[in-house]
């Protein structure tokens, strides 16, 4: 009798673990449900990953600072809102507003029964432990290395789908591949040898992005850097000054990235001494509505857009 109990309790630890897998992320580890129904994400970067995949109809909660109150309607997203911009290119069904990474509305989210939380993070990040008792949580910091292709991988192996998951990976690398050659043969970097990415805040401070956030891509694309940062902030970029933006050279191509929504400072920048002095090599990159910072659907969007504006600059 024993025998058979302990063999019957081997099998069902068996099936157990054959629907579920463990996953080491950047916050811990996390046991998951296999192909999850529910799933929460807490920016669109997350959610980048799940649309790369094509289960981003999954996805029960949505977080963002880009929401105003106009934007929701009895705690969920109107559905104009989901036809705009990165929105209107993904498959949604109406997921409730979690929130924004900072302040989540752990109440909602529990009432959302998810099987999955999925998030980007950085040191200091608050509320892990308290979305773990929720559902099982993963994390990926920006300034790990690859940090969204690991996500991506991650993910698939949850949901089945790493052959999907390959497949936007080396998309990402052909598209980038191809537009390095569009912009070799068209002279570019004779005129424009390296690159900087600055993002102008509403209010006057600028960031320079070095690690993370359209950076990557220009670097694919066959850019060097036009300024090499001493420190980062979570490893991510920097604060420049109008100073170091004075000393850029006429080789170099500054690529304003402004934040979304109210945060844009582009045109503010673009009037000041310093966007003036460097409007002649300046582009204005305008990322869509509601778009994530980073992720293989924006690399792909990014590099063929951004290859588009580069070949108009240097007619």
């Amino acid at each position: 009798m024993l025998k058979s109990l302990t063999t019957v309790t081997l099998l069902l630890l068996g099936t157990a673990s054959a629907q579920s897998l463990t996953l080491k992320h950047d916050e811990g580890s996390a046991t998951v449900k296999k192909d999850p129904k529910r799933v929460v994400v807490m920016d669109e970067e997350a959610l980048g990953w799940l649309a790369a995949l094509g289960v981003s109809d999954r996805v029960v909660g949505l977080g963002s600072t880009y929401f105003t109150p106009a934007d929701l309607s009895a705690g969920k997203l109107k559905p104009e809102v989901l036809k705009q911009g990165f929105y209107g290119r993904v498959k949604l069904n109406s997921p409730a507003y979690i929130g924004d990474w900072i302040t989540p509305n752990l109440e909602t989210i529990t009432a959302l029964k998810p099987d999955l939380i999925v998030r980007i993070t950085w040191k200091g990040n608050q509320n892990y432990d308290k979305l773990t008792k929720i559902a099982p949580t993963v994390g990926y910091a920006e300034d790990s290395l690859s940090f969204w292709q690991k996500g991506l991988r991650d993910l698939a192996k949850v949901f089945g789908k790493q052959v999907e998951a390959e497949r936007v990976i080396k998309q990402v690398a052909d598209t980038n591949r191809a537009n390095a050659r569009k912009l070799l043969a068209a002279g570019v970097f004779r005129k424009y040898s390296k690159v900087v990415v600055v993002a102008p805040f509403a209010g006057g401070s600028n960031w320079l992005y070095t690690d993370v956030r359209l950076i990557p891509d220009l670097r694919t694309l066959g850019f060097k850097d036009g300024i090499k940062a001493k420190e980062t902030t979570l490893g991510v970029g920097s604060a420049i000054s109008d100073e170091a933006l004075l000393g850029l050279d006429k080789q170099t191509l500054v690529v304003l990235f402004p934040p979304g929504g109210k945060y844009n400072g582009a045109e503010a920048f673009l009037k000041t001494p310093v966007g003036q002095r460097l409007k002649d090599q300046s582009i204005v990159y305008v990322p869509e509505d509601f778009s994530p910072y980073s992720g293989p659907l924006m690399s792909i969007h990014n590099s063929n857009a951004l290859t588009k504006m580069i070949l108009e600059k240097v007619k």
